[in-house]
């Protein structure tokens, strides 16, 4: 500290007290992107980018937070932010933050290496993932993946009435599971795509296509079909202890999409 700053010190207005009496739940920084890295089942680590969203519960006698040290604890880890820093990271920032609880969400790109059915030309799938981690009173941990998985669906409604043929769309399966052991990225993906009318690929020839195509109109699914038959799986699966099954198909002949949603907690009585 300089001279001057001991005579003429800057005031702290965050650190100043409130006479409000509401406590905020969350206060922090949101949309702050920061590159990551992520290891993969087969080994393998993807350097990719996340968008940050930071948050920690607020007591009702303080007037602020400190915007600055979100983005300090960001750099301190440089590029060594990873599935297994995550935990340390968000103890770090309620520590530094003098809070009791926390939240942080970390949204990336993520990347499966897929063969075609057929003629098993390899090409990427990108999907959509989110970590989010919560620090609760108390100091318990929990742990929360989000994956959206796009794939195709096929109207069965539609296959019945018609002469030939049938209507189909992409749709996005977002899956919101808590748990309490490792869960690769990679096992929950294959888990949903399985209960599609068929999987999406970065790239087909024209035996693959044909194949999909067929697939699809041989395994027809409604929008409640889909979200049923994925949260089965979630039940039997020992390392999911809460989820969320949401999809949506955006229709091929309406200009609006349909939705469903299940969403069950195996923990509850």
């Amino acid at each position: 500290m300089t001279t001057c700053e001991a005579h003429n010190p800057i005031p702290d207005v965050q650190n100043s007290a409130d006479s409000r009496q509401l406590a905020i739940n969350k206060v922090g920084i949101k949309s702050i992107r920061h590159p990551i890295k992520v290891q993969d089942k087969n080994g393998g680590v993807q350097h990719t980018i996340a968008v940050f969203n930071m948050y920690v519960g607020l007591p009702h006698n303080f007037k602020g937070t400190h915007m600055s040290r979100f983005v300090e604890i960001l750099n301190s880890h440089e590029r060594e932010i990873s599935v297994e820093s995550f935990e340390p990271m968000l103890r770090e920032m309620v520590k530094k933050l003098e809070a009791e609880t926390g939240h942080v969400e970390m949204t990336f790109p993520y990347f499966i290496n897929k063969a075609a059915p057929v003629s098993g030309v390899q090409s990427l799938m990108d999907y959509e993932v989110t970590f989010i981690g919560e620090i609760h009173e108390g100091g318990v941990y929990e742990f929360t993946m989000k994956v959206v998985v796009p794939v195709t669906s096929l109207c069965p409604c539609s296959k019945k009435i018609s002469a030939y043929g049938a209507h189909n769309q992409r749709s996005h399966v977002t899956v919101t599971t808590t748990t309490n052991d490792h869960l690769w990225i990679e096992e929950l993906v294959q888990l949903v795509e399985g209960q599609a009318s068929c999987e999406l690929y970065g790239l087909l020839k024209r035996p693959d296509e044909k194949f999909v195509t067929e697939r699809a109109y041989d395994n027809p699914k409604f929008v409640e079909d889909m979200v049923r038959d994925v949260a089965g799986c979630m039940a039997l699966e020992p390392r999911i202890d809460a989820y969320v099954v949401e999809s949506e198909n955006f229709e091929s002949i309406h200009n609006h999409s349909a939705y469903a949603l299940i969403e069950h907690d195996k923990r509850a009585k």
